[in-house]
C-alpha cells in the first residue's frame, strides 16, 4: 500500500491592482510590487475608469489607489470594489489629507490610508497588515481621526486614567513610529541594531494595548504620551 506524499502549501500571493496617476510614483510602487514574492500584480492603470474596467474584469485581493485622478476620484473606484468584490481590500495612497477626503474614503470602505510622502518600503508592510486584518494609517491620518474622535466625546466624559509605562528607549522608538520612520532608520538614528527594532516595538504595542502602528500612535496620543 503507497502513501500520498504531502507537499507544502503554496505561499498565498495577494492579488493586487494598482491605480496611480503621477508616472514616477507608479512606476517605484509597480516594481517593488512585482518584487515582492506575496504579491501579484495583476494591474496597474493612471485613470478612474481604467480602474473600475480593471475591477470589473479581475478578481482582485487588494486595490491600491491614489484619488486625485485625472477623471474623477479615486473613492468611486473604491465604491465599485466594494459593489463588485466586497470581500476584497482596498487602500489609499494620497496626498490629500483634508478631513472631509479621509473620513470619506473610510466610509467608502478603505481600509488603510497611507500619506504618499511615506517612506515607500512601508507599502509591503501596510499591505501585510492591511491583509492580516489591520488598518495601517500613516501618522498624519491617525491626527485627522483622533481629532476627529476628541471633537465627538461627550463633554464632562472621564478622562483616561491606564498608566502605560514606556521606558525611556520605547519613547524613542514611540516618538520615530509617530513621525512614520522605517525600522532601518530608527536603527540608525538611535544606533542600534536593527533586529532590535521590532522586539521594542512588539513591547511598545503590548503596552498600549496595540495590533499595528497607527493603533500604537492613536494610542499614545489619547494617553497623553505624545503630542504631534
Amino acid at each position: 500500500m503507497t502513501s500520498a506524499i504531502s507537499t507544502p502549501a503554496t505561499p498565498q500571493r495577494y492579488r493586487i491592482w494598482l491605480t496611480e496617476d503621477d508616472g514616477p510614483v507608479r512606476d517605484r510602487l509597480a516594481t517593488l510590487l512585482r518584487n515582492w514574492d506575496g504579491g501579484e500584480l495583476v494591474g496597474v492603470c493612471a485613470t478612474l475608469n481604467e480602474a473600475i474596467a480593471g475591477i470589473t474584469a479581475n478578481e482582485i485581493d487588494l486595490l491600491i489607489t491614489d484619488l486625485k485622478l485625472p477623471d474623477g476620484n479615486g473613492i468611486e473606484a473604491i465604491r465599485t470594489l466594494r459593489l463588485k468584490q466586497p470581500s476584497s481590500e482596498a487602500m489609499v495612497i494620497s496626498v490629500l489629507a483634508d478631513e472631509a477626503t479621509v473620513l470619506n474614503a473610510i466610509e467608502a470602505g478603505a481600509s488603510g490610508y497611507l500619506y504618499k510622502d511615506a517612506d515607500p518600503v512601508d507599502l509591503i508592510e501596510a499591505v501585510n497588515e492591511l491583509m492580516a486584518g489591520r488598518s495601517p494609517i500613516s501618522p498624519r491620518i491617525a491626527r485627522i481621526l483622533v481629532r476627529r474622535l476628541g471633537e465627538g466625546r461627550q463633554a464632562g466624559a472621564p478622562p483616561e486614567t491606564r498608566q502605560v509605562n514606556l521606558t525611556p528607549r520605547e519613547m524613542d522608538i514611540l516618538w520615530g513610529i509617530a513621525k512614520g520612520f522605517t525600522y532601518g532608520e530608527l536603527a540608525g538614528q538611535l544606533k542600534i541594531s536593527r533586529q532590535t527594532v521590532p522586539v521594542h516595538v512588539r513591547n511598545i504595542y503590548r503596552k498600549l494595548e496595540a495590533s499595528n502602528r497607527s493603533e500604537a500612535v492613536y494610542e499614545a496620543i489619547r494617553l497623553g504620551l505624545i503630542r504631534l
